[in-house]
């Protein structure tokens, strides 16, 4: 079975090329079609190879194996997390596939294999980060993913914003790949080795770690972190959800930030967890500071917004703090909750801009306040943006709840509170724009009668598809519904968390620790808390508006977001800079 593995990579980036080399003459139907079969037939790979994972598969391209204990070869390594990975990313990629076909914007210049084409070379990039058993080639991959996703990203380049919001994707996530170069050149430098298991050895039989270990771990930390839109290497996000296409920003926000942090969690699992590496106190000293402060400032900002896609992305920003909270805990019981959050997070994330995409293609605006009230005959989305808020929240039986019980049971003390207050407020977020948009609840904002407006509003956007639409299609209907109905299953179906318990625990344990996973009577009772005070939250700025209006002192943290990237470049060298200070007692007490 392991001589399958490169084809997880391989499938998607044939059939990327032969959409680029036949887009021209492909009837659009067939162009489309080709790319939902090719991501479905690799996410039916990576499910077939799933069983198979324990022991690991291991894969030398090429044949070019060890010689003597010395590998130059790109090795594949497909263990239960890294395959799960792989047809998360595929199963999404379809999805957002599904959700454009034949309604998205009428292809440029009659290219109908264009758009599928990069999505199809989006999914090789993920899928080949997932399964890299070596750093370098995590690196190559990591820039595959970059590079195209800025692509998506300006797709519409005849908008300035677009061509905006691209190019700083592209500096800041560039620089964050050249700070990860230097850090697997350092890592060489000391090793010899590129593999990862071969560097962890490598590191462990040099004894405690030194500044170069500390250089090596926060250079590749800064490439990592920069990739999962962690504070404050986040503020490329929102500007790029702001104007990516909606298939692009369900994949952005629903997989390829949370590859960020699995390469967190793979590359401190493999690397840097031994005696040569950082010890456990400083790397978990690290991950908590930066994974509290992220949870923290995305939902603030979250609540703050009113272009729903920005609002969106700050949510994904804070749980991207919650998920590196799991990570920190360096505990098995941290692993498989983050493990289940994640893909229940996925299903709800894309769904909820599935169903803005409508709203957007429907009414020209993604603005909060000048869609009030205009939705009301939108009942199927506006019952599926209501169910994706709650399972937002941690509504019981939701992917997102188990995940978020489990997590919040490994973390335990004050920070179980964090998880309750983060996924409500975020949450109440959704279900305030939810309120007003599709219900039409509260006052008129007297922003939408064009007083006090703001650059960021996402009023007068154009719609994605050729023109407004007047019916939804199904596709763009059944697909929310789908993912939402995965994320549900996630939580709902017996023995599907044991099973993502067991192949965690495959892969770092070597299946000699397996962690029972199960709803806890304190684990539904804080999903429920977090669900209400999200309701409650939303009830209070439907109604009161004034009373969680932004304060005057929250006015700096969002000029902080200020589009300009000389700003966003000074963000990236102070987090670095932070992340060394918080691990340099590695080196100073050893």
């Amino acid at each position: 079975m392991h001589r399958l593995l490169p084809l997880l990579v391989a499938v998607p980036l044939l059939g990327a090329a032969l959409l680029a080399a036949l887009g021209r003459v492909l009837p659009r139907v067939v162009a489309e079609s080709v790319g939902c079969a090719v991501s479905a037939g690799t996410a039916a790979l990576a499910v077939v190879l799933l069983p198979h994972s324990s022991p690991p598969l291991v894969e030398w391209a090429g044949g070019w194996e060890p010689v003597r204990g010395y590998g130059v070869g790109i090795v594949l390594v497909g263990d239960g997390p890294g395959l799960g990975m792989a047809a998360l990313v595929s199963l999404l990629t379809l999805a957002a596939l599904a959700y454009s076909w034949r309604s998205f914007d009428e292809p440029p210049h009659g290219h109908t294999g264009a758009f599928p084409a990069l999505m199809l070379l989006f999914q090789a990039g993920m899928c080949g980060f997932a399964i890299a058993g070596d750093l370098f080639n995590a690196f190559v991959w990591f820039e595959l993913m970059g590079v195209v996703a800025y692509a998506l990203t300006g797709h519409r380049v005849e908008e300035a914003r677009a061509v905006q919001g691209a190019l700083t994707f592209a500096i800041v996530n560039s620089l964050g790949g050249y700070a990860l170069l230097m850090g697997i050149a350092l890592l060489y430098a000391r090793t010899g080795e590129l593999a990862m298991a071969e560097i962890g050895r490598g590191l462990d039989a040099g004894g405690p770690p030194d500044a170069l270990v500390l250089a090596g771990f926060v250079l590749v930390l800064t490439g990592l972190l920069v990739k999962a839109a962690a504070v404050p290497f986040h503020f490329w996000l929102p500007d790029a959800h702001a104007v990516a296409p909606t298939p692009v920003c369900m994949l952005l926000s629903g997989v390829m930030v949370q590859l960020g942090v699995f390469g967190v969690w793979r590359i401190h699992g493999t690397v840097f967890s031994g005696p040569g590496g950082l010890p456990a106190g400083d790397v978990e000293r690290v991950l908590m500071v930066l994974g509290a402060v992220t949870a923290a400032i995305g939902a603030l900002m979250c609540w703050y917004q009113r272009h729903i896609k920005r609002l969106l992305a700050y949510s994904t920003i804070a749980h991207t703090g919650l998920f590196l909270l799991g990570v920190g805990t360096l505990t098995p019981e941290g692993d498989d909750g983050v493990a289940l959050y994640v893909i229940g997070h996925a299903g709800v994330k894309a769904a909820l801009f599935a169903c803005t995409g409508i709203l957007l293609d429907r009414f020209g605006s993604v603005d909060e306040h000048v869609l009030h009230g205009r939705a009301g005959a939108l009942r199927g989305v506006a019952v599926m943006f209501a169910a994706a808020a709650l399972g937002l929240a941690g509504l019981p039986p939701f992917g997102t709840a188990l995940g978020k019980s489990v997590t919040e049971e490994a973390v335990g003390g004050p920070l179980t509170v964090l998880y309750v207050v983060v996924s409500a407020v975020t949450a109440g977020a959704v279900l305030r724009v939810a309120a007003r948009v599709f219900l039409g609840l509260g006052p008129r904002p007297r922003e939408a009668r064009g007083e006090d407006a703001y650059e960021t509003t996402g009023n007068g956007e154009e719609p994605e598809t050729e023109q407004r639409l007047v019916r939804v299609p199904d596709t763009m209907t059944a697909v929310p519904a789908l993912l939402l109905a995965g994320a549900l299953a996630a939580g709902a179906v017996p023995g599907f968390a044991d099973a993502v318990a067991r192949a965690m625990s495959e892969a770092t344990t070597a299946g000699l620790v397996h962690t029972s996973v199960h709803w806890t009577p304190v684990g539904i009772v804080l999903g429920l808390v977090s669900t209400l005070l999200a309701v409650g939250l939303a009830a209070v700025a439907v109604t009161r508006p004034e009373l969680l209006a932004p304060p005057a002192r929250a006015l700096p943290l969002r000029r902080l977001q200020s589009g300009h990237v000389g700003d966003y470049v000074a963000w990236l060298l102070v987090g670095t800079t932070v992340l060394g200070v918080l691990a340099l007692p590695a080196v100073l007490t050893g």
